[in-house]
């Protein structure tokens, strides 16, 4: 194995393709025993950057290394050393448990002295005892998570790639498949994950906000948290539309916004709740309850996102090329 300081370092690995940049000038790294969040939307660029990174997709511009691997250089060794995810789990789905997960020992080379014993170690940290004859189609979505865990892992590769690998996957699953992710990360294992299930980016250590094809901003969710400005307040209203439109015009309020039948605001005090109950109440807003609330990641997010757009609004009216 290389010798390697991050197991993860990249200094503006940009992906092109023709006119569109799917990945643009992205610089992050990632330590050992870290698990990195890419956090962002549909379409912001995740996968594209995760591809590059196991060595499966060339960047058009700017380097990266994975265990001390350039990924233009040597991806096949890359791609022998990591594990990798995807949320479309990659399973034979006529083979049973064991078969796969005795399948992907050979792919990785598991020395056969060791493969049936490391098989068996497997099954029982994934807790796929007792399911090790049902074939992978025949198991439920959490549980071929798991498998897919146990297959990604049976060579004990020092990074990991995590790729939306919980979508679809009920909340309960996602909790215990991030805890074995956990033990992981303590056995000095690095992770990288894709999401866009704000819940999840809690669980790791960093988090990269990801924006059309740009991280905008890297830190601990913590970090995120603390540095958003203002108090944070949830209204439940008959009319939360309505509400968003009266709060956003309003002396001391810095952002409303709508989560799910929820209204957020953001407020310069905390003084100013008495003036929102006011002005709701002016409009014939019928308020069922109004307090306030430590932000979620997810308020961050979208506190970030808006200022982002804002920023490339009035360097389009400017003329700045950005």
């Amino acid at each position: 194995m290389n010798d390697y300081l991050n197991t993860v370092e990249t200094k503006k690995i940009t992906k092109r393709f023709g006119d569109f940049t799917a990945v643009d000038n992205v610089d992050f790294y990632i330590q050992k025993g870290e698990i990195f969040g890419l956090l962002g939307p549909n379409g912001a660029g995740k996968t594209t950057l995760m591809r590059m990174l196991c060595g499966i997709m060339l960047p058009s511009g700017g380097t990266a290394k994975v265990l001390g691997w350039d990924v233009r250089e040597n991806p096949e060794k890359i791609k022998r050393n990591i594990g990798y995810i995807s949320q479309r789990f990659s399973l034979y789905n006529d083979l049973t448990s064991y078969e796969n997960i005795s399948f992907y020992s050979e792919i990785y080379d598991v020395p056969n002295g060791k493969r049936k014993s490391r098989i068996e170690e497997l099954i029982q940290i994934t807790g796929l005892a007792g399911l090790e004859d049902i074939q992978a189609k025949q198991l439920s979505g959490a549980w071929r998570q798991r498998l897919a865990l146990a297959c990604a892992i049976t060579h004990r590769p020092p990074m990991l790639f995590l790729d939306e690998a919980t979508a679809g996957v009920d909340p309960i699953s996602r909790r215990e498949f991030w805890d074995l992710i956990y033990e992981m990360a303590g056995e000095g294992v690095s992770v990288l994950a894709t999401t866009h299930y704000m819940d999840e980016a809690e669980y790791c250590n960093k988090v990269g906000m990801i924006l059309d094809g740009k991280i905008i901003s890297i830190a601990s969710p913590d970090t995120f948290k603390e540095s958003l400005e203002g108090f944070l307040v949830v209204v439940d209203c008959d009319d939360p539309i309505r509400a968003e439109e009266v709060l956003d015009g309003l002396d001391g309020v810095l952002d409303a916004s709508i989560h799910g039948i929820l209204l957020h605001v953001m407020l310069k005090s905390e003084n100013m709740v008495c003036n929102v109950k006011r002005a709701l109440i002016e409009e014939g807003i019928l308020i069922e309850n109004i307090e306030l609330i430590q932000p979620s990641l997810e308020d961050v997010f979208i506190n970030i996102v808006e200022a982002q757009r804002k920023i490339e609004k009035e360097n389009f009216a400017d003329g700045v090329e950005l």
